[in-house]
């Protein structure tokens, strides 16, 4: 397996399109060509996870936090710590790729894997990505409908949430005189023709939307299709940041503090109280997430746990909501599990290669004390 085709799965389910329009998601360094030994999770990279690459024969790391976020000026062997990163990468023939808003935007990816790991059920976006679907709109002949439509699926259109293969179809009429260049599939150039058509409208990502056209091009039999394509307003169910959820009993707020505390495995974290309120509904997100403490308190949530919380954000919610800041690394960590379980199950069946995650930690955050 090349790193090509290990990256394609990951972007099946994390689409780079999806992630944060200044963020820097996909290939860091090296190349996608090369045949895959073993692949290491990680974070973030250091040369500690590098040591471990080393150890464990992985010429292919997937990172959440990506190396290269900021432009290059220099690269300093001597001073920078990312220069030298890069540097054994090269040395190496390693391959560093990065998912990092994809992944948090995805279902199943940072916040849901969170949500999970606190055993919430009914978990659903805290907020769902919008105006990134369009819907096409083709008229076919009956007799091709059911290719056309099944090439448009396969192309990745017609999802809608938990479901694919999703259309509306209704019957028509369609006209048309082809003039003396024309070459038409049915009639004949220069007669005008009638024809019995099916209105076909399916839904598709943005981002897949080349390719759903080329499918739809290449398989209608007509020399010339027509086909709409519309931009929508709508959420997208399949997208969002955040996760929201139930929790399976009602926990007070000294109980559902114990209970992050054991389901997280931390000892340290803030927290501002919310009257004392009973815990049930629970939103959370990944990283950083403090922009998004209104949203979660507009939801019912009774708790919200999230990263990077300000000292004035604290003061804002108090007795709103039961604020939890339980860290950025914290809160992240546990989509590693999601990504390594997704890859075993597309390489148990293909190769010998094996998924490793980085044991060791790369937070650089630590607790004093005394």
């Amino acid at each position: 397996m090349t790193g090509k085709e290990l990256v394609k799965y990951i972007e099946d389910w994390a689409p780079l399109k999806i992630a944060w329009e200044k963020d820097n998601v996909g290939l860091q360094v090296g190349s996608l060509d090369r045949k895959v030994k073993n692949i290491l999770l990680c974070l973030e990279l250091t040369m500690k996870v590098l040591d471990d690459a080393e150890k464990k024969e992985c010429n292919f790391i997937i990172s959440h936090h990506p190396l290269l976020f900021h432009p290059l000026n220099k690269i300093d062997l001597q001073k920078d710590k990312n220069s030298k990163l890069i540097e054994r990468l090269i040395k190496q023939d390693l391959t560093l790729y990065s998912s990092h808003t994809n992944l948090d935007f995805t279902k199943d990816g940072v916040s849901f894997e969170l949500a999970k790991k606190l055993k919430l059920k009914n978990i659903k976006f805290l907020l769902n990505l919008k105006s990134n679907q369009f819907k096409i709109i083709v008229f076919v002949p009956e007799d091709h409908l059911e290719k056309v439509a099944d090439e448009i699926f396969k192309a990745g259109g017609g999802i809608i949430g938990d479901y694919s293969n999703c259309s509306f179809r209704v019957k028509g009429e369609g006209t048309f005189k082809g003039n003396k260049h024309s070459n038409p599939a049915i009639g004949k150039k220069g007669i005008y023709e009638k024809v019995e058509e099916v209105r076909l409208e399916v839904l598709a990502d943005k981002w897949k939307l080349k390719d759903i056209i080329s499918a739809l091009l290449k398989f209608h039999p007509y020399e010339e299709p027509a086909y709409d394509i519309y931009p929508l307003e709508n959420e997208n169910l399949n997208y969002g940041i955040g996760a929201l959820g139930d929790l399976d009993k009602e926990l007070n707020e000294e109980e559902f503090l114990k209970y992050i505390s054991q389901k997280l495995r931390i000892k340290n974290f803030r927290y501002t109280r919310s009257r004392n309120k009973i815990i049930n509904k629970v939103a959370v997100c990944g990283g950083s997430g403090s922009e998004f403490i209104g949203t979660a308190i507009k939801n019912g949530a009774d708790a919200y746990i999230t990263g990077d919380i300000k000292y004035h954000s604290f003061h804002e919610t108090e007795g709103k909501i039961l604020l939890i800041d339980a860290g950025h690394y914290e809160t992240e960590i546990y989509s590693l599990d999601e990504i390594k379980r997704r890859l075993n199950l597309i390489i148990e069946k293909k190769s010998s290669i094996k998924v490793f995650k980085y044991k060791g930690s790369t937070n650089p955050v630590n607790f004093y004390n005394n």
